[in-house]
């Protein structure tokens, strides 16, 4: 009788402890919506044992589980095959096949997508929202980049500025990457890849029209590159009608992302400035006492730690006019009005993100005075 009663309280204990079972990891990546859009975290660029990765597909659907995701896309090397001898795979689409399968039971879009991969000046470049990634397997890469605009893929730039590619450090936009641009074969650029941030690549999609891309280019685990680093994947914030592969697609061709990595987020003014100004909760606001000095408490609803400078009319009272807000923390901050206010305007600068090489956007913030 008491073995019984053990094992009705084990079974009982395991119940439970699994249905509180969570797939995220301890630093999940969470963004707000804008206004009009659902803020979709996508990595665009990832690889597995089917071209030159270290892991199965399905681990990197677990990894994008865990990272709380909302799209990837297994982009495998045509060309470059290193393990081909070992998993032999006539069929370059097997990876996708194979992450689809694994998704099925879970909340996680996946887009199809393959690497054509070359030697400079042509590059390297993902073309994603494909349909068969065999066709674009070519000889010339022209052909490739022709049979991807045929199955109407979102082709972007990989990486433009690796130092293997361009010894300089800096992207070279060469004669084939303009004569892609204007035939309507290349749609975006990497301005971070891996770690790596360039704004030169940056200054070459708001010249060009570019998309703008964030990826991890994982090859290893994302525990081991990244997570086990202190840092948190790259990814791309794609604003998107609904959560769907169409809407997906159709915001990375009208150019609607934000690219992030740790704190460093990069994009067009139009996104990335309603996407701090909802990042950022204003929990109270009044003043202390029978004074003239406003105590702000400001809530930062991101995963991201997020750095500002003041650049409103009021000068702060109890700290440096620099100052942070780490993830999912609120941080209290005092102003000076210098007479009280049913209303102020909170201006701040946000010095770690970019809407053009060294430009950084100031915030406005209404706040209602309690």
């Amino acid at each position: 009788m008491k073995k019984s009663i053990l094992i009705i309280a084990l079974l009982s204990i395991s119940f439970l402890h699994s249905q509180a079972h969570s797939h995220l990891s301890a630093k999940p990546l969470s963004f707000p919506d804008i206004p009009g859009y659902k803020s979709l975290k996508t990595d665009l660029h990832i690889h597995t044992v089917f071209s030159d990765g270290y892991v199965w597909p399905n681990i990197r659907v677990m990894e994008a589980l865990r990272d709380n995701l909302d799209a990837i896309s297994l982009t495998e090397h045509l060309e470059y095959q290193p393990h081909l001898d070992d998993i032999p795979h006539p069929d370059r689409n097997r990876s996708y096949t194979i992450a689809l399968e694994e998704a099925k039971e879970h909340d996680l879009l996946i887009v199809h997508g393959s690497e054509i991969t070359r030697s400079a000046p042509m590059g390297h470049n993902n073309a994603v929202f494909i349909k068969d990634a065999n066709p674009i397997l070519q000889d010339k890469a022209e052909d490739a980049f022709a049979e991807a605009k045929k199955q109407g893929a979102f082709v972007f730039w990989n990486h433009p500025a690796w130092h293997n590619q361009a010894p300089q450090g800096n992207p070279i936009l060469s004669d084939f990457q303009k004569e892609r641009i204007k035939k309507g074969e290349l749609h975006g650029i990497e301005v971070i890849n891996s770690v790596d941030y360039a704004q030169e690549s940056l200054a070459l999609a708001l010249e060009h029209n570019l998309t703008i891309m964030g990826t991890s280019d994982i090859h290893g685990l994302i525990d081991w590159d990244y997570t086990e680093k202190g840092n948190q994947r790259p990814i791309t914030l794609v604003f998107a009608k609904e959560r769907s592969i169409t809407s997906l697609q159709e915001a990375l061709f009208a150019g609607r992302t934000v690219a992030i990595y740790n704190d460093l987020l990069v994009g067009k003014a139009e996104f990335l400035v309603p996407l701090l100004k909802a990042s950022i909760i204003v929990e109270k606001a009044s003043y202390v006492n029978n004074t003239q000095v406003l105590e702000l408490e400001l809530k930062n609803v991101t995963s991201s730690d997020l750095l500002f400078q003041n650049e409103s009319e009021y000068s702060f009272y109890d700290s440096s006019p620099v100052f942070e807000i780490k993830a999912g923390k609120t941080k209290k901050v005092s102003i000076k009005t210098l007479i009280q206010k049913d209303e102020i305007t909170l201006k701040l600068k946000a010095i770690g993100c970019f809407t053009a090489p060294n430009t950084q956007p100031i915030i406005q913030w209404a706040i209602k005075t309690k």
